[in-house]
């Protein structure tokens, strides 16, 4: 009977960083496309040493507690609200992530999903494949020019400042919200601070970049929206819990905001009856943010090298509680 140790691996995962696993530790991933059902989870994490997981599974207390031999969480993503790192801690457990890895490659599909809300480009291509494409005619699906327009961004942090990059090559004014100012994007990029009141009010795109908190849930409501122009289009590439989605599909729906891009839902997948989904000027992306193939393979390594770390009791480089190895 091997000692290596022991690693539930939740999905399969791009690249060759398996390969690597496989060398220092005895391993199984799960099969399917989707995650594994949570009774499934629990069931496994009993006797191991180590889990890669994703942003689709859920790590509470109770799987925690399930997991008496547990050393490491190392989820493949930035964000980790999907795991109560507190009760790891409590538990001597170790959680790490993949930040830095997403940030140019998330920003790319937000400012494709606002060139492409701006522009009804996927309007347009419906119209096309359904046989709806009408002569040459002066009014037919205009939309509104990104060049010279009014960027407000939400959370400044890494992916934010990237996405304002993209927008000064637009010549686009550059609003921003954050927790703290950012005084080198305000001399390198021209960004200009505002508060979140301000920024909804004059932008004409509106662009969110912060984490989900019990501070930023729902953060984007019906007051919200309802202080944006009637011309401004809202993007999400964040999480979904920022946005009540009820109230922007009365937003959409009301003509209150012109429309949105989202990448992210509350709940994912979004189910294909939606109230959101029948509204014609929302652009729905199914969580692709960081989904190029450079860069879900360096998230996929850098969970691995994580996990490998942490099962050695190292210090992984990227450990959100490492105060359990002092």
């Amino acid at each position: 009977m091997s000692d290596r140790p022991t690693v539930f691996v939740t999905r399969r995962l791009p690249g060759d960083g398996l390969d690597r696993l496989g060398e220092v530790a005895q391993f199984d991933v799960w099969p399917e496309d989707g995650p594994p059902p949570r009774e499934v989870l629990l069931e496994r994490v009993r006797d191991l040493d180590g889990l890669l997981c994703l942003l689709t599974d859920t790590i509470d207390a109770e799987l925690l507690d399930a997991a008496s031999k547990l050393k490491l969480v190392s989820t493949m993503a930035v964000g980790y609200d999907n795991i109560d790192v507190a009760a790891a801690t409590e538990r001597g457990v170790l959680v790490c992530h993949t930040p830095g890895v997403l940030t140019e490659t998330t920003a790319d599909l937000a400012f494709a999903l606002l060139l492409a809300a701006a522009r009804r480009v996927v309007e347009g291509d419906r119209a096309v494949r359904a046989g709806a494409w009408p002569t040459w005619k002066p009014d037919y699906l205009l939309g509104v020019d990104v060049w010279g327009a009014t960027l407000g961004i939400v959370g400044l942090g890494a992916i934010g400042q990237a996405v304002a990059r993209r927008a000064s090559g637009f010549g686009m004014r550059i609003l921003y919200s954050s927790r703290s100012r950012e005084p080198d994007a305000e001399r390198d990029l021209g960004c200009e601070h505002a508060t979140f009141e301000e920024l909804l009010e004059q932008a004409d795109f509106v662009s969110a970049h912060v984490p989900l908190t019990e501070e930023t849930r729902d953060v984007f409501d019906k007051a919200a929206f309802g202080r944006m122009k009637p011309t401004a289009i809202f993007i999400n590439t964040a999480r979904g819990g920022i946005v009540n989605e009820g109230d922007l599909e009365q937003a959409l729906a009301s003509g209150v905001i012109a429309g949105a891009a989202i990448d992210v839902a509350q709940v994912e997948p979004m189910a294909g009856d939606h109230p959101l989904l029948k509204l014609p000027n929302l652009v729905v992306t199914p969580h692709i943010g960081s989904a190029s193939v450079a860069t879900r393979t360096r998230m996929a390594d850098m969970a691995v090298d994580n996990l490998i770390a942490g099962l050695h009791r190292r210090k992984p480089a990227h450990c959100l509680n490492p105060q359990i190895l002092d």
